[in-house]
């Protein structure tokens, strides 16, 4: 996710522009996973504006539920639509999975390593579900590597290495890495506070690792 172009930039459906430029990075993720999601139910962690359940309900997902600790941030647009459940004031990591499960659980938690995210992610899936992560290196730091931040910004020549990391973490976490890809625009919020780039994000997709 270079530069910040404002939501309204963003590529959408008709004349109708996604919710916000986060849906860039859903829409590079399902594009470059080839991941069909038509007749799909998903969870959105951190659903915020809703970038990301936007971008699932275009593509034929039958039913979002839109996940997030805020409250009134999710687009009017996407609130009233039949097909998604808001779940406001609510902490994905601790939240209840509805009782059948989900197809695909989208993970954007601002804060929040993977660690923690992983874990509350399968809860909610079905058998053969999928997890589509949001990698935020800056996020993932251990030990001295944390010396890399520079105002909340990390050099992107140490993203490799963070993002090497993470991986080699899933399996203890119970997911299989299938594919991942470079998010297609740095993180807009780094990027006005620190006047840099903007950090670098990664795209994963994951699964359960069955016995």
């Amino acid at each position: 996710m270079t530069g910040t172009p404002p939501a309204e930039a963003a590529s959408g459906h008709g004349d109708t522009p996604l919710a916000s430029r986060a849906g860039l990075k859903m829409q590079h993720a399902l594009q470059t996973f080839a991941l069909p999601v038509a007749g799909c139910v998903v969870a959105d962690f951190g659903c915020n504006v809703g970038g990301f359940t936007d971008v699932m309900l275009r593509a034929g997902a039958s039913h979002v539920y839109a996940v997030d600790t805020g409250y009134g941030t999710l687009a009017w647009r996407l609130r009233q639509d039949a097909r998604v459940t808001t779940m406001e004031r609510t902490n994905a990591l601790h939240a209840e999975p509805p009782p059948d499960r989900v197809d695909v659980v989208m993970v954007d938690l601002a804060w929040t390593p993977q660690r923690l995210s992983i874990p509350a992610a399968l809860r909610w899936l079905r058998p053969n579900g999928k997890i589509i992560s949001l990698v935020k290196p800056h996020y993932e730091l251990q030990g001295d590597q944390k010396a890399w931040l520079q105002d909340g910004f990390l050099p992107h020549e140490h993203v490799p290495t963070v993002v090497q990391g993470v991986r080699e973490s899933m399996a203890g976490l119970g997911a299989e890495v299938l594919a991942e890809t470079p998010s297609p625009i740095t993180g807009g919020k780094s990027a006005k506070r620190s006047g840099s780039p903007g950090n670098m994000e990664w795209l994963m997709l994951l699964r359960a690792i069955t016995a």
